[in-house]
């Protein structure tokens, strides 16, 4: 029992503090009274804090008129009055707190064999209980400590010594897989939340394949929780992006032997990459963090990128209102970025209010449960496609004149190729703004426009059909 609690320790830290009470400081940013074992420790501890906050003396005169001789025995204070100095309180300090947390751990085991055994409840939601307990043990022993104007300067100085080897490049996290979008964002960075919002039909989950599509092929690490749908039409709308070919050809596999050919040579391609697709259609925020650091621990893996498809279909965990709800799983996911230091993207839906204003480009207050959502997130990117609504808006005139009897002929163009716009609503980091795509319906991709004076940059395979003038493939090798 002695590596979860040294009476020692504890009185040798209150000691320090009697005797040099600034060291409070520091002891604060670490501890808290229930790390103490001695519940008089914890009192002391207790009322120290309070005598620190209320900017009084903390010395035995005051911690005597606080405290209550029934919870504090006047032979502990002798003990810690004449406990011999240390020079390394803060050393001292983090032993507390390690032996604090280990206390909780042996807790915990004890409620693992309770909600396990003894309770009548469902697996999960024992899973569910277990889970939330060991979360707040590791963010709750989590260092707090303050960093003084010389650590902070040095980390400053490193960061900007690993930029200039950069080469000043506009890219320094991963990538969004649009050059303009990199250079207004500098890609997506570590610890970063992402939120894309958009109305149903404006390519929100197309646009985040394609990230994930361009960072798999950066041969980075890429996580997918697809809420809405299965991972097999989430491959067959990636191939489509990857290999040009319409993704309706794609679901009833009409396709020529050159489509055959590249199609092959997708698949050896994609085989060979870090993609890990979690369709199973519910998560809650514990699930996903045990699932991203099962994933994560394994460092072959390369976890760069995680993206949720779509925020509010995630589940709760506990009785609480959706907005309560709501802001938790943000929150927990803004924790869970910075913890793993990668970046998570999360999609998100807007209020449908949007589409009785004449321009119906999205703001930061069209996010459904906004608040929460805005305040934790590091960049919010709306994602909106004018020809959308001109499609609607064109068809329910059409309707209404056929109603009245009338002729209406419509003027609206159905192209193959329209523009899109990303808005940045919000970046910590960065500035906002708007930077235009073309999204190619057919193969529901969006890439770069070609005023950059570059053509959209197309994956080309080499394939048996370079190399042989006729090509026999065997389709179910191929799938």
């Amino acid at each position: 029992m002695d590596s979860i609690y040294s009476l020692n320790i504890e009185r040798a830290v209150l000691s320090s503090i009697l005797f040099n009470p600034d060291e409070i400081e520091d002891v604060l940013g670490v501890l808290k009274p229930k790390d103490f074992y001695l519940p008089a420790h914890q009192k002391i501890f207790a009322v120290m804090e309070k005598l620190h906050n209320e900017d009084m003396p903390i010395d035995e005169e005051f911690i005597r008129r606080r405290v209550n001789s029934k919870d504090v025995d006047d032979d502990i204070l002798i003990e810690i009055l004449s406990a011999n100095p240390i020079t390394n309180t803060l050393a001292y300090t983090r032993e507390i707190k390690d032996a604090s947390v280990k206390r909780e751990l042996a807790t915990l085991a004890t409620t693992i064999k309770k909600v396990a055994i003894e309770d009548d409840i469902a697996a999960t939601e024992a899973v569910d209980t277990v889970q939330n307990a060991l979360y707040k043990i590791t963010t709750d022993s989590a260092s707090t400590e303050l960093k003084d104007i010389h650590v902070i300067t040095d980390d400053t100085l490193s960061y900007i010594k690993r930029m200039k080897e950069l080469g000043g490049k506009h890219l320094i996290g991963e990538t969004t897989g649009f050059y303009e979008l990199d250079k207004k964002t500098t890609g997506f960075n570590d610890g970063d939340l992402i939120i894309i919002a958009a109305r149903p039909a404006m390519g929100k989950t197309a646009l985040v394949l394609n990230m994930a599509l361009k960072n798999v092929e950066a041969n980075k690490g890429v996580i997918f929780f697809s809420l809405e749908m299965p991972a097999e039409q989430l491959m067959l709308r990636m191939l489509a992006a990857k290999t040009s070919i319409p993704l309706q050809n794609l679901r009833k596999g009409d396709l020529d032997d050159s489509q055959w050919s590249n199609l092959s040579a997708a698949f050896e391609d994609l085989n060979k990459k870090r993609l890990f697709v979690d369709d199973g259609g519910s998560v809650n925020i514990n699930q996903l963090r045990a699932r991203v650091r099962k994933l994560a621990q394994n460092k072959d893996n390369n976890i760069s990128l995680v993206i949720i498809d779509y925020l509010q279909l995630m589940q709760g965990t506990g009785n609480k209102d959706r907005h309560q709800e709501v802001s938790d799983i943000s929150r927990g996911l803004k924790m869970l970025a910075r913890e793993m230091k990668i970046p998570i993207i999360a999609l998100s839906q807007l209020n449908r209010g949007l589409e009785n204003r004449p321009d119906k480009r999205p703001m930061l207050s069209d996010l459904r449960e906004s608040g929460s959502i805005e305040q934790d997130a590091d960049i919010i990117m709306f994602v909106y496609r004018d020809d959308v609504y001109k499609e609607r808006d064109e068809a329910r005139k059409e309707k209404e004149a056929k109603d009245k009897g009338e002729d209406y002929k419509s003027t609206f163009t159905n192209k193959p190729v329209e523009e899109a716009e990303v808005i940045i609503g919000k970046q910590r980091n960065g500035p906002i703004g708007t930077v235009k795509l073309d999204f190619h319906k057919a193969l529901t991709k969006f890439v770069d426009k070609e005023h950059r004076g570059e053509a959209p940059i197309e994956v080309v395979f080499e394939t048996v059909a370079d190399t042989q003038k006729e090509t026999n493939i065997d389709i179910p090798n191929i799938l």
